[in-house]
């Protein structure tokens, strides 16, 4: 099972040149979270196209809905751990996705640096397509 973050997703919704998940991913295999459907859904001004993603998302699988306070301590733990290694994170966001990752063991496709560090100090499974064309 793959989670996409939100760094993937505006690439998918994009006007001009947007990214093929398909060939990246098997939509069967999909899953989201609540901070990815809140970060990609909240940079979307065309009503229209906000009520499509906002029902697209709400019909792919979810992980960790409802949350409960051990992903948000899971997610201060990973931020901490950045730290601590020497990596600078950006994004509390970002951690709460990446524990979710961890928690449900799912690969997460993402181009953003900070799961790139993540995975450094944690067992976060990821794959950075930010290199392709």
């Amino acid at each position: 099972m793959t989670l996409v973050d939100t760094s993937v997703w505006v690439d998918v919704f994009r006007n001009n040149n947007p990214l093929d998940l398909e060939a990246l991913a098997d939509f069967d295999e999909l899953v989201t979270c609540l901070p990815v459907i809140q970060e990609a859904l909240q940079g979307l001004d065309n009503e229209r196209a906000f009520r499509l993603a906002r029902d697209a998302f709400m019909a792919m699988p979810t992980v960790d809905s409802p949350a409960d306070a051990s992903l948000y301590l899971h997610a201060a733990d990973l931020y901490r751990q950045a730290r601590r290694g020497g990596a600078a994170v950006r994004s509390s966001v970002d951690c709460l996705i990446a524990a979710s990752a961890i928690r449900h063991d799912l690969e997460l496709l993402h181009h953003d640096r900070d799961f790139t560090a993540l995975a450094t100090v944690s067992a976060l499974r990821q794959r950075n397509i930010g290199n392709l064309p």
